[in-house]
């Protein structure tokens, strides 16, 4: 898919330093840039064995964007495509790059047929809450996130 001089396309090995550069400006951009442990070792590896796709958007010849998904299962539905985040450098914001990916995104779920499309986005983040609101999006208050990290699975553990 390309106009307005952006390409989007499926992400390849290479990519992956510019993908991790990106992730780590996410991470400054949600004030977390601590939790940022992913090395780019790790994210070639895990992309390399499937665990994750990505979606990139290209600008003469530099990543400009990411949309990073995976395919988690769920007992009623099924394959699910879950996106996982959309990163658009700062200084390609504004220019519907963002929307290009998750349209393309929408194009690889509906064609692999999952029964849901799912993704989170951070109660403060207004402007991709904007941005969602204008598709026909469930936001759904009923569920209630969890998530533990390695330290908190050992020390758990530790205690049964």
């Amino acid at each position: 898919m390309e106009s307005n001089a952006c390409t989007i396309r499926a992400a390849v090995l290479d990519d992956m330093p510019a993908v991790h550069a990106l992730i780590a400006e996410l991470a400054a951009y949600e004030k977390a840039a601590h939790e940022h442990t992913n090395s780019p070792e790790q994210l070639k590896h895990d992309f390399a064995n499937g665990y994750f796709g990505c979606l990139v958007a290209e600008q003469e010849g530099e990543v400009v964007g990411i949309l990073l998904y995976c395919f988690p299962y769920s007992t009623w539905k099924g394959r699910v495509f879950y996106v996982e985040d959309i990163v658009v450098k700062e200084s390609a914001r504004g220019q519907g790059i963002g929307k290009r990916l998750f349209d393309e995104a929408l194009r690889l779920a509906q064609a692999a047929g999952v029964g849901r499309i799912a993704w989170q986005v951070l109660e403060w983040n207004e402007p991709a809450i904007r941005f969602y609101k204008r598709m026909p999006v469930t936001f759904d208050a009923e569920w209630i996130n969890c998530r533990m990290t390695p330290g908190q699975v050992e020390e758990y553990l530790k205690g049964l």
